[in-house]
């Protein structure tokens, strides 16, 4: 079996930050999204991978995952230019071959792995399983019907009026048989080949397609808010409190990691928050839920459940809350705390 992870796109909804860096780039607790998707890829002992990238954004996937030897995996990179979700599987044919594979949308971070589902796609010999999640809102979602067996019945991509609460995750297992699948569907109305319908075609075609339901959370990372969440969900389930660096006149509360080389003086610290490389916070606040990255200066500034990127300034902010920065930001106001 390999895996089709999924790293283009064009990320529209978290620009400016998406102009020159793909979104499953984007740190959750000073580690990019994908990460995360590929620690899930090589737990899950899949070794041949492919990387779906785009043109503008490609080179930065490619400098962060390398050859895949970090994850003792091999990777392929495979262009496509971001026309839908169906349509990067049918631009990644020839990689997968007639081989079953799991793909996976690197946006996307589950709090399980990948096993159960694996050994569920075997032992029932399917054509797809697909990852299901129950949400609040399901008009904003790819939305499944089940009959009592687990078989899907119908998906709809974001019904106005929705049928059921069951959102399609990022996550499906296929066969080869979804390339046929996906040979006689047409582009929707915004002009791509769209997942959803991919799905719909096998079960018309009487393919082995079930759902599973997942029993953790999920959260899809398209969004300025929804990274804000993951990045409070990762540092509270993952996160090992290691307590390093120069702390002078300073409190840490809670689950907190800081790197050897970071200084904080005159600061109090609430976690869960991880500060990284060659950071000074000096008569400031942080946390709790907050990733500090590499090369940041915070100085008379209180941050809250927020993401702040490397090289980044902050100085006299008296309230900094549900912030995602980029990175090189200074965040300066005049007035002294």
């Amino acid at each position: 079996m390999k895996a089709l992870v999924l790293s283009g796109g064009r990320g529209t909804r978290l620009r400016p930050l998406t102009f020159t860096c793909t979104k499953q780039l984007i740190p959750i607790a000073n580690k990019p999204i994908l990460g995360y998707v590929l620690d899930q890829v090589a737990l899950a002992g899949l070794k041949t991978v492919g990387i779906i990238i785009a043109p503008k954004t490609g080179q930065g996937v490619k400098d962060y995952v390398n050859d895949g030897s970090h994850w003792g995996f091999k990777v392929q990179y495979i262009l496509q230019e971001p026309l839908g979700v169906a349509h990067a599987i049918k631009t990644a044919q020839p990689f997968l071959e007639q081989d079953p594979f799991v793909m996976y949308l690197g946006d996307n971070i589950i709090g399980q792995g990948l096993d159960l589902f694996i050994k569920k796609f075997k032992k029932e010999k399917l054509d797809a399983l697909i990852i299901l999640k129950e949400v609040k809102n399901p008009s904003d979602f790819g939305i499944a019907q089940l009959n009592t067996e687990g078989h899907l019945l119908k998906v709809t991509e974001k019904p106005k009026k929705p049928t059921s609460n069951l959102a399609i995750t990022g996550i499906c297992i296929f066969s080869r048989k979804i390339h046929l699948a996906i040979e006689r569907i047409q582009p929707s109305r915004r002009g791509e080949l769209e997942l959803t319908d991919a799905i719909q075609e096998m079960i018309n075609m009487g393919f082995a397609v079930k759902a599973e339901l997942l029993n953790t959370w999920w959260i899809d990372t398209g969004k300025k808010a929804n990274l804000i969440d993951a990045n409070a969900k990762i540092l509270e389930t993952y996160l090992q409190p290691d307590i390093k660096g120069i702390l002078t006149n300073s409190t840490v509360n809670g689950c907190v990691k800081i790197d050897s080389s970071t200084t904080i003086t005159n600061s109090t610290l609430q976690g869960p928050c991880i500060i990284g490389k060659h950071v000074t916070i000096t008569n400031s606040s942080i946390g709790p839920h907050v990733s500090i990255g590499d090369n940041t200066y915070i100085l008379n500034s209180n941050i809250q459940n927020s993401i702040i990127q490397e090289n980044t300034t902050i100085k006299n902010i008296k309230h900094l809350k549900n912030t995602l920065s980029e990175k090189n930001t200074n965040l300066t106001s005049k007035t002294t705390l």
